[in-house]
């Protein structure tokens, strides 16, 4: 077999230790799947679907902060990857995608299954290749895996031609590039963040997913200057939920001390976060008394949706220790009163619903193990009921909000992670949109344990018709065309149980969580709940709905 630029490309993934591929082959991109046969150190994962394909390798890239790998064919299967590639651009995820082209002469003359999917994609990746010989793909991949994992991380898309797959190579292949040094604040930046600190009376410190790999730089930040700490949706685990100063999640589905700490607070600390509307509720009205001071990796990041006081452009852990250097312990009794009691007021889920199951399901986990979420009601419940003590042990959907995420999520984090236990909680709804990726778990042999609480309804929307559209419920019950979610994971030779009511549910959880090998527990729970705290669309975070309305579920 002669060497070409697919040979290239295997030898170039292998020499930057990129070894585990999540893919789908089509004539495109036949010959790097017939290269790989050479490369018996390659493990490729054969995916049911190409966005299962990107989704796994999200799993991957977030369970370890490495680069995640998948590949498709041109046409459909590259156009099948763009849904996963707009979900890791907006959660900034490090992803490499490989796609296959027709051949150069074809460019441009709308042959069989092309796509252009440089154009296609170029709002949604970080950077993206059209490859033009073999020569330069080696080189080109491996700035891309660079620039994937540089900087803000975010995924790189590299599109091969297929004439260019089967060109002659007789070049050498790169050495992977030196990890640049961490991005260093100014000394300038540090010292105005440092005076606007030393005088709070009112402090918070907000901590966003771009801080997920400074977690330990965070934790002696926060505990240094007795720092309450709220994390986002995307910062969960990064600072252990155990600690006293942990006030929970911000927003729309925030905690009750969350929200009010940042509507009374002086001095509010962002570090490697958006800022995003779930996070702020309505803009002109998010922290109104507080000196804000956003740290990000990201220029374009600081001051574009919440104006900064005092921008500090850095890496998250360079500017947390360095900040914890100057530590001053900043002790205001009445404000910490004030926070332990807003603490006090959350939803008990002491009777049978959605929140009841995910509240058990989610007391059962231990420290180390890996929970994905789909998108949803059951996504907000966990994000509020799992008390995570360590950084990359929540892996969810943030900025696309991507149904069908969780499972093959769960998948990648499971192979990145063989030791760790992978647990998924998904919905019914979602789940379905990706549910054919049980013949992955099957064919590998992953042990995931998949959750589907199944209450018939697509419930985030049924939800949002109840409040604001006068329970019009309009295209989302599921429940008359559901399968038995128990009878469809049988048919992949997967173990599984159902739990139907509060006595039913600790020993299907039990069993469910003791199988050796995948297993599935559907939890079947009434129609109608609601997922509260709730800050309603529009509204300011200091007007969250507490609990639920009367005549409401709850």
């Amino acid at each position: 077999m002669k060497r070409t630029g697919a040979h290239a490309l295997w030898e170039t993934l292998l020499a930057h230790d990129l070894t585990t591929v999540f893919g789908y082959p089509g004539g495109a991109i036949m010959p790097v799947y017939d290269a790989l046969t050479a490369f018996p150190d390659m493990r490729h994962v054969l995916v049911r679907h190409e966005q299962g394909a990107a989704h796994m390798a999200e799993g991957w890239a977030k369970a370890t902060g490495e680069v995640g790998v998948c590949m498709a064919t041109s046409g459909p299967g590259a156009t099948n990857l763009v849904t996963g590639l707009a979900d890791a651009m907006l959660d900034s995820v490090p992803l490499l995608a490989i796609t296959g082209n027709v051949a150069r002469p074809l460019i441009g003359t709308d042959a069989f299954q092309e796509a252009d999917i440089t154009g296609i994609t170029l709002p949604i990746t970080k950077h993206n290749y059209l490859v033009k010989s073999a020569a330069e793909l080696p080189g080109i991949v491996a700035e891309a895996i660079r620039i994937a994992r540089s900087g803000r991380p975010g995924p790189v898309l590299v599109d091969i031609p297929k004439d260019v797959q089967l060109e002659a190579f007789g070049g050498e292949i790169p050495r992977p590039h030196a990890k640049p040094e961490p991005m260093r604040p100014s000394e300038a930046a540090i010292e105005a963040a440092l005076e606007v600190l030393r005088g709070a009376k009112r402090p918070v410190l907000m901590v966003g997913g771009g801080s997920q790999h400074a977690a330990a730089e965070i934790t002696e930040f926060a505990r240094a200057w007795n720092l309450p700490t709220i994390t986002t949706l995307m910062g969960l685990g990064v600072f252990p939920a155990s600690d006293e100063l942990w006030l929970g999640m911000p927003g729309m589905h925030g905690s009750v001390a969350a929200n009010r700490a940042i509507s009374n607070a002086d001095v509010l600390v962002g570090i490697g976060l958006r800022f995003d509307d779930r996070v702020t509720g309505k803009v002109s009205r998010f922290a109104p008394h507080a000196h804000i001071v956003h740290v990000d990796i990201d220029a374009a990041e600081i001051s574009k949706i919440v104006r900064a006081h005092t921008p500090v452009r850095g890496d998250a852990g360079v500017t947390a220790r360095r900040l914890a250097q100057e530590a001053t312990r900043l002790d205001n009794p009445e404000w910490h009163a004030k926070l332990a009691d807003w603490k006090t007021r959350f939803i008990r889920h002491d009777h049978w619903s959605a929140g009841y199951a995910v509240k058990a399901i989610t007391e059962r986990l231990a420290p180390d193990d890996i929970l994905s979420t789909d998108v949803g009601q059951h996504q907000m419940l966990s994000a509020q009921l799992a008390r995570f003590e360590k950084p990359r042990r929540w892996l969810t959907s943030g900025g696309l909000g991507t149904m069908g995420f969780g499972f093959p999520a769960a998948i990648g984090a499971a192979m990145a992670q063989p030791f760790v236990r992978s647990v998924v909680i998904a919905g019914d709804g979602g789940f379905q949109m990706t549910a054919q990726e049980l013949a992955t778990l099957t064919r590998y042999k992953v042990p995931v344990k998949i959750a589907v609480i199944n209450n018939s309804f697509l419930g985030m929307v049924r939800q949002w018709q109840e409040l604001f559209h006068e329970r019009r419920y309009s295209e989302v019950y599921l429940g008359g065309d559901n399968p038995d979610f128990v009878k469809l994971a049988g048919a992949y030779n997967i173990h599984g149980l159902r739990a139907s009511n509060e006595a039913e549910l600790p020993s299907a959880i039990d069993a469910w969580l003791s199988h050796d090998g995948p297993s599935l527990l559907e939890v079947v729970v009434p129609n109608e709940h609601g997922v509260f705290p709730m800050v309603p669309a529009g509204a300011a975070l200091d007007e969250m709905v507490e609990t639920a309305p009367q005549g409401v579920a709850q």
